[in-house]
């Protein structure tokens, strides 16, 4: 395992590559007339990204009209992180098929990312192995680019850091990595996805795309690099600066225009990159259209766990702007009739907390539920989430806005909670955290909706959101 004596250094580095021109990029992009087609495993992929459509349920005649609209970028929420991994490969070798059968009528070219978590965790490599096949095969090379600079999370010589108070740690000595279901050792790329495949894959047989590469050899070395890939080869990418991305894709559109076939398993960093997608601000209450007060309150929803989440609740509810109600985790992870009778006082308080205009955070008991297995666990998770939806299942009005804290929670109330088939990506509100319009079909249409993932942002952050969205008296907030 790597320590944290040998955290990043950019001073020992090559500069970035200076002879990249941004317009000429973008030109090379828009030429290029590719969608970015994205599966990604939970909702909080959109973090990068506005202004493109977000589908949570499809099949190859509603990929067929959404690339027909030519986007830079379609997103197809699978939320397989919450599945196990025979459910999640079956799913990604449907969608690739979809994929494919929907260029192919539209004659609409595209290049697909499996997009997955910044910290490691999720099915990899049984999802790009499954994506590849439903995709026709004869990929040359899976690209690994877990890099999201946003949220601090980056990879130098092969190796992932995570960005922690100040200070870079090694992912593989972070929390997540002792995550129950997706747990690992290893910081060093290479070695996880040794590690990651069970062996299937060994370390010798990874490439890295260092920054080295990158920076002194710019595109045409990246171009050469990938050329050279075949038989599904995994590279790892390192990038450490957004520079090092666009470094990276103008590589990559050289290779794919040589015929090299690319696939894409990376964080949230690289889509609006490859898509040509221009960063926007963040977004204010004004730009969201919210108008109140005098109206009902909103509804913050928190499953997650992991510490990040634990200690930005903490401060959301000892700030007293909301009013806090607390779910028996265990309760909804039983079967029968203590569950049901939770569900049923939560919906009831909360639904009049925010009936009465109170903004209202309904959130999981913070005890850990330990399972004897990953499998168990993540079973037990999937209860727990259900649990929240049907809370929200039971709401008597329409929220001002809802946010949905934790991968897993947000993904089941944006589908099962808020009947959402179709969003709009807005934009984000706060780093890291997007914002979707919900569409014309889903329960409450036009509703603001937060997806805020469970590991990014400071102690402050959840805090500062929910106040930006109760500020709509000042069009500045």
């Amino acid at each position: 395992m790597t320590t944290s004596s040998c955290a990043p250094d950019s001073s020992t580095l090559p500069p970035p590559w200076p002879e990249l021109s941004a317009p000429a990029l973008a030109e090379r992009i828009a030429a290029d007339g590719r969608t970015i087609v994205v599966l990604d495993d939970d909702p909080t992929g959109t973090q990068t990204v506005h202004g493109v459509p977000v589908l949570t349920r499809w099949d190859a005649a509603s990929i067929t009209a959404e690339l027909a609209a030519g986007p830079p970028a379609l997103y197809l929420l699978t939320n397989s992180r919450s599945m196990g991994p025979v459910r999640a490969a079956e799913i990604n070798f449907r969608t690739g098929w979809q994929i494919r059968t929907a260029a192919r009528w539209t004659r609409r070219a595209v290049a697909v990312v499996s997009r997955g978590d910044s910290t490691l965790r999720g099915h990899f490599p049984d999802e790009t192995v499954a994506l590849a096949e439903g995709l026709g095969g004869g990929v040359d090379g899976v690209l690994l680019v877990p890099a999201f600079i946003e949220g601090g999370r980056v990879t130098v010589d092969g190796r992932h850091w995570v960005a922690d108070g100040g200070r870079w740690l090694p992912v593989g000595e972070t929390p997540y990595a002792r995550d129950a279901t997706f747990g690992f050792t290893s910081s060093d790329l290479p070695d996880w996805v040794a590690e990651r495949s069970g062996g299937r894959i060994a370390r010798d047989e990874v490439e890295v795309l260092a920054l080295t590469d990158l920076r002194r050899g710019g595109p045409a070395a990246v171009a050469e690099r990938l050329t050279a890939l075949r038989n599904g080869t995994v590279c790892v990418c390192d990038a450490l600066d957004p520079s090092d991305l666009e470094v990276l894709v103008a590589g990559v559109l050289t290779a794919e225009a040589a015929g090299t076939r690319l696939l894409y398993r990376t964080a949230a960093s690289f889509v609006p990159v490859r898509a040509g997608i221009a960063p926007r601000g963040p977004l204010t209450a004004a730009d969201l259209g919210l108008a109140r007060r005098g109206g009902p309150g909103g509804l913050v929803v928190v499953g997650s766990h992991v510490p990040t989440t634990t200690a930005q609740l903490g401060r959301l509810l000892t700030a007293g702007a909301v009013v806090g109600v607390e779910v028996d985790a265990a309760a909804l992870d039983e079967a029968g009739r203590r569950g049901e009778v939770e569900v049923d006082r939560v919906a009831e308080v909360a639904g009049a907390a925010v009936a009465s205009g109170r903004d209202t955070v309904v959130y999981t008991s913070r005890a850990v539920l330990t399972a004897p297995s990953a499998s168990a666990s993540l079973q037990r998770s999937v209860r727990v989430s259900a649990g929240l939806v049907r809370v929200v299942d039971r709401l008597p009005v329409r929220p001002a806005y809802v946010i949905g804290k934790g991968g897993i929670t947000a993904s089941d109330l944006a589908t099962a909670g808020l009947g959402i088939v179709r969003a709009e990506v807005q934009g984000q509100i706060h780093p890291g955290v997007p914002v979707w319009r919900a569409g014309s079909d889903s329960r409450f249409p036009g509703l603001t909706y937060v997806v805020f993932p469970g590991n990014v942002g400071g102690p402050d952050d959840l805090l500062a959101v929910v106040r930006r969205l109760a500020r709509v008296e000042d069009p500045d907030a």
